[in-house]
């Protein structure tokens, strides 16, 4: 875990999420509470849990990119699932602990790109020595003596067991030596990059969507794909596109994966985060049907799994003793209290996200990194157009998306998107087959492409 203060987590945040101070600073110093817990005593660790979050507010103001920065500042594991996905134990649909089991695998994935990433000078020097030899194979010999087909099989055994290398090897002439040494002198100076090579790479397993019917976390398709030989198929590809590909068996390889499944869940149980959106909407009314009884259901099974509890996944059992919810809903038309009780008291820490303001849309335009109109100025920037906004402009884009936010649904920062979007529709179509070298996007520009959309109501809900 990367080991960052409250106030240096926010200064991140700042540079993504517009406003949301109090949001923003909770969630800082709940994920500071996890380096604190790490230098405590062994038995005092196990004592302190973390203080899991939920955040209300209207859509599009920055719940969710809120937990997903916060997880990308430490490296941690992250899933974000809605609430909404989920049945009750006994209904058909995913069970409650599939977000677990997500998260681990999630985990599983970093930790091989951290150790792809160690061993990967190893991987490629042997990957480029297989890569002299496909460059400059061996003549092969040809077998006239008849064979029947016991031998033809026996041949194949062997030839998956242990692979053919060695005999090829033993008909290495010096002629052959000499072309590989030039070879791989050519490949360190990257000069072969384009030249194509024929490979030979494991098939990838098909995905087996009901491999895990019986919702254990076991996958017996997967299970069986271990003990089944691996089917190998042929690629042609360029010298630079096979390295990467060879690189990444060889990385296989060379992985001890069951240390690696160990390091993944030590890193899930210790720095997990999942984020539950639309929480709200597993709230039953106050009078309950049979639907609304079932939702409640889904907020009992939740309640275990942020209790703490042990999930078993097909790397091993997984405790959530430690793992960090974030909850968020809208809570238009409910409130938190409306969760049942105990599920409640497991989210102690309740921030309220506010309403984009008009000055907030201004700054969601300009001030973060990769903001929406840094976007669209790179897009047309490939076309060889510069794009330039005024100021007039943009305070004309945010007072629109303000304005129609009020008067249908709120849809918050969302809202820029398909401004923007209908604003640069003709630019964008065009922008390929234009000369002109700047194109302004002034508030004339904004008014006289916008203005008969935004006055007649029945437009701006079908196309803003």
């Amino acid at each position: 875990m990367t080991i960052k203060t409250p106030r240096k987590i926010v200064d991140i945040l700042n540079q993504y999420i517009i406003g949301q101070d109090e949001a923003k600073k909770a969630v800082a110093v709940a994920l500071y509470n996890r380096y604190r817990r790490m230098q405590l005593s062994k038995d005092m660790q196990k004592e302190v849990t973390p203080k899991n979050l939920l955040m209300a507010g209207p859509t599009g103001v920055g719940k969710t990119e809120i937990a997903r920065r916060l997880a990308s500042i430490v490296d941690a594991p992250f899933v974000k699932v809605e609430a909404t996905k989920f049945t009750e134990v006994g209904y058909v649909g995913r069970d409650v602990e599939s977000m677990v089991r997500d998260l681990v695998t999630e985990a599983v994935r970093m930790e091989e790109q951290d150790q792809f990433s160690q061993i990967r000078g190893k991987a490629e020097k042997e990957v480029n020595k297989e890569l002299v030899r496909l460059l400059v194979p061996v003549a092969k010999t040809e077998n006239r003596d008849s064979m029947n087909g016991l031998m033809d099989m026996m041949s194949m055994l062997r030839t998956m067991e242990s692979g053919n290398r060695d005999t090829e090897e033993e008909n290495v002439t010096d002629e052959i030596r000499e072309k590989r040494l030039d070879v791989a002198e050519k490949l360190k100076q990257g000069l072969l990059e384009n030249k194509e090579v024929t490979i030979e790479v494991e098939q990838a397993p098909r995905v087996n969507p009901m491999g895990d019917m019986m919702g254990m976390g076991i996958d017996v398709s997967w299970m069986m794909s271990d003990l089944m030989p691996k089917k190998k198929i042929k690629r042609t590809l360029p010298v630079k596109e096979a390295r990467e590909v060879l690189i990444q068996e060889e990385s296989h390889k060379l992985v001890d994966y069951d240390a690696l499944y160990q390091k993944a869940i030590t890193r899930t149980t210790n720095n997990g985060i999942i984020f539950i959106d639309e929480i709200d909407k597993i709230v039953a009314g106050a009078q309950k049907n049979s639907g609304e009884v079932s939702r409640e259901g889904v907020q009992r099974d939740i309640l275990p799994i942020v209790e703490g509890s042990t999930v078993q996944t097909k790397y091993g059992p997984v405790s959530t003793d430690h793992i960090l919810f974030i909850a968020a809903g809208a809570f238009a038309e409910s409130k938190p209290s409306d969760l049942i009780p105990e599920l409640q008291g497991r989210f102690p820490i309740r921030v309220e996200l506010n309403a984009l303001s008009k000055d907030d849309f201004v700054r969601i335009l300009k001030d973060p990194e990769n903001s929406l109109l840094k976007q669209y100025i790179a897009l047309l920037k490939a076309d060889g157009i510069k794009l330039v906004f005024t100021q007039e402009a943009v305070e004309r884009i945010a007072e629109i998306a303000f304005d129609v936010n009020q008067g249908t649904d709120n849809i918050g920062a969302r809202r820029l998107s398909t401004i923007l979007e209908k604003l640069l529709e003709d630019v964008l179509f065009e922008g390929p087959d234009m000369e002109i070298g700047e194109i302004t996007i002034t508030e004339a520009y904004v008014d006289e492409k916008l203005k008969n959309i935004i006055t007649n109501k029945d437009l701006t809900k079908f196309i803003l």
